[in-house]
């Protein structure tokens, strides 16, 4: 998160190297006759376990005490992968290209996961307005603005606007388990990162279909490469930081209103 204003100043300078979208995907012959949507798009779906809430699983780990650092990290996040949501539910809006739909509903269900968080640590969630492009950080909101912006110039900086929001959030994530030991942050934000990675894979592949290509912004170029190689990572996230595996639960206690 401290490398935000950095990345809103190369933004400007030109460029980057409850809440559904309902049924608003259009139909398969408008697909066709979109002149955008010349890549097959079948494969870019998120995978289901991409949208298994991980509520369950957190009921049956501890309530740990939190640092300062872990708390301001589990607000910045939380609107973080709102920002995701909002700029591709943005970028859908103005290409019509399928997997901007696709992947909003998955980060849907990661910016929940950080909201369950929230709610079993009876912290202030700060997405207090859910709208499309409303955020309390201003950083974050200014984020917002840039990236939409530089989405709005072609389908192909749109393709690396979202290639660039995966790779900001795999950092920032990377970042955030190095500042906690809670298991169930711990498995919160290891799932986010499985999620990102295999949005990552689905952005470049659109990208490279497209003789296109993206330099990472912010992990670095051997794990960039290494995930854009591998296949596509599969898990219901039931999975602690040392590898054991947690249950699931069925419907969960859970700790407050959703």
């Amino acid at each position: 998160m401290k490398i935000i204003i950095a990345l809103i100043a190369a933004l400007s300078v030109g460029g980057v190297g409850g809440w559904s979208l309902g049924n608003s995907q259009p139909s398969a012959a408008e697909q066709m006759n979109n002149p955008h949507n010349r890549v097959p798009v079948a494969t870019d779906m998120p995978l289901a376990t991409d949208f298994i809430s991980l509520r369950p699983a957190l009921d049956t780990l501890p309530t740990e005490s939190l640092s300062e650092t872990e708390l301001q990290g589990l607000r910045y996040m939380r609107e973080e992968e709102k920002l995701a949501r909002d700029v591709y539910s943005t970028l859908y809006d103005q290409w019509s290209l399928p997997i901007f739909a696709n992947i909003a509903q998955s980060e849907q269900t990661h910016t929940e996961a950080v909201r369950d968080l929230l709610e079993k640590y009876q912290i202030a969630d700060p997405v207090t307005d859910d709208s499309i492009g409303v955020f309390t950080n201003p950083d974050l909101q200014q984020l917002y603005t840039d990236l939409t912006a530089s989405g709005a110039t072609s389908v192909e900086e749109a393709l690396r606007v979202g290639a660039l929001i995966e790779d900001l959030d795999l950092f920032d994530l990377a970042q955030e388990i190095k500042n906690t030991n809670n298991q169930d942050i711990v498995l919160v934000y290891q799932n986010l990162m499985r999620g990102s990675r295999n949005h990552m894979r689905s952005f470049i592949s659109q990208l490279d279909a497209r003789g296109e290509s993206y330099t990472p912004q912010h992990i670095s170029q051997s794990e960039f490469d290494e995930i854009v190689a591998s296949d596509k990572e599969r898990g219901g996230g039931q999975t602690s930081r040392n590898g054991n595996t947690l249950g699931s639960g069925g419907g969960g206690r859970g700790w407050g209103n959703r």
